[in-house]
């Protein structure tokens, strides 16, 4: 693990010292995540959680800097002459307990570390140490992942703001001190995300897109240049009891102006009132007009029981992990959804979402498990027929057994009641392929 840290400190350094040959425009600055655990390797491919924590640390660092897990600052404490800033505790997609990262402190005045090993043969040790010691680093910058910077100097171009109103929504923040309740913050943020996709004027940035920002300090001036948007929603989230206070504030990329902001406190069951007005506000700034089917869309209320809202969100959560377990656990959540309000619409697809994951993983190779994924669908769109989700999860099961008309059909109705919902265009070339 010393080996892996001190090649990655190499190649920051090499990178520093080219980089400062260059103009601005042409520099590349890249981001080293380095965790120690577990991974999979078969042929070119490599996976598992030790890869899944490195590319979640790598993304808490600066550009041009290095973090690590905690089980790799565990490996190298004492080791090396470096100086380094605990970054506190993160929720990684996929791994249950959060992660411990520090940042090393490479700036002018730090100890410097000692090593003879040439930068060349620094970048081999790396791979070594990846397939042999199960260390990853994981290498993010304005390039890809990997080690193109060695032949493309040249950062990709910043995307252009489309001709249309665009908006991005950052993840809400969870000013609980229980790291455990991020699942209600990110499940407002996803459902604002999704009354949003559901307007057809604006351009709404996808969720996956903009979870890379959670837990990140951004200049929202940057993430609008990054992700190509005019205006980016920011806010905060605090469930106490049966009470929630929400802030949000709508800022001008452009300007960095708060064009609008508001704080919320209400009880848990007006989460979906205050989802509808955050949604008609930033409706009305980006001077959008909604259509008839649009405005009664926004108005309709999920659930009366906010406690089968709170465990749909909680299941939501738990079937992003992936495990066998997680996916048990998400199931079992949706399913006591369903007891308190059998009309949710929501926590059905939830559960059949569940279900088609264990046939998909082959945790479940009993054709009836598809089939009750099926029925949930349905049940789902009985209640709702203008669940998006709902019929994206047809337009999956059908291609699973291979009816690719109907699958075809379910993910255009898909992208018709969403038409900024990233996963319904993902779903509709799936098929197509």
């Amino acid at each position: 693990m010393v080996d892996a840290v001190e090649c990655a400190v190499e190649i920051q350094r090499d990178l520093r010292a080219r980089n400062a040959e260059l103009s601005a425009s042409r520099q590349m600055r890249f981001r080293i995540g380095i965790n120690l655990g577990d991974v999979i390797l078969e042929g070119e491919r490599l996976y598992g959680d030790g890869v899944n924590i490195a590319a979640r640390v790598e993304s808490l660092a600066e550009a041009g800097g290095i973090c690590l897990s905690g089980t790799a600052y565990d490996q190298v404490e004492g080791k090396l002459r470096l100086q380094s800033e605990f970054l506190g505790e993160h929720v990684v997609k996929n791994i249950a307990r959060p992660v411990r990262v520090y940042r090393l402190r490479l700036e002018p005045g730090a100890a410097p570390v000692v090593s003879t090993v040439r930068p060349a043969r620094a970048r081999r040790r790396v791979l070594s140490v990846v397939a042999t010691v199960a260390a990853v680093i994981a290498v993010g910058g304005a390039g890809s992942l990997g080690w193109r910077w060695l032949r493309a100097p040249a950062p990709l171009p910043r995307l252009a703001v489309p001709d249309r109103p665009s908006v991005a929504v950052l993840p809400f923040t969870n000013l609980t001190t229980d790291l455990a309740q991020d699942y209600f913050s990110d499940g407002v943020t996803e459902d604002i995300i999704t009354g949003l996709s559901k307007v057809s004027g604006p351009f709404v940035i996808a969720r996956n897109s903009v979870f890379t920002y959670k837990g990140r300090a951004v200049n929202v001036s940057d993430v609008g240049r990054d992700l190509g948007v005019r205006y980016v929603l920011e806010g905060s989230v605090q469930p106490a009891g049966d009470r929630v206070r929400i802030t949000a504030q709508l800022v001008d990329a452009a300007s960095g102006y708060h064009v609008w902001a508001e704080r919320y406190d209400r009880e848990i069951r007006d989460i979906f009132a205050v989802q509808e007005d955050v949604t008609r506000q930033i409706v009305a700034v980006l001077a959008v007009k909604l259509t008839e089917g649009e405005l009664g869309g926004l108005g309709r209320v999920l659930t009366g029981n906010p406690q089968a809202y709170d465990l749909t969100l909680q299941g939501r959560n738990a079937l992003k992990r992936t495990t066998r377990k997680s996916n048990a656990a998400a199931r079992e959540l949706f399913v006591k959804a369903l007891d308190l309000d059998p009309e949710f619409a929501r926590a059905a697809v939830g559960l059949g979402w569940a279900h088609l994951q264990s046939w998909q993983l082959l945790w479940s190779t009993d054709a009836e498990t598809l089939e009750r994924a099926r029925e949930l669908a349905q049940r789902g769109l009985a209640r709702d027929d203008t669940l998006a989700d709902a019929h994206r999860l047809l337009a999956q099961i059908h291609l699973w057994k291979k009816e690719h008309d109907a699958a075809i059909v379910e993910a255009q109705k898909t992208i018709t009641l969403a038409p900024s919902d990233a996963d319904g265009y993902e779903t509709l070339a799936e098929v197509l392929g």
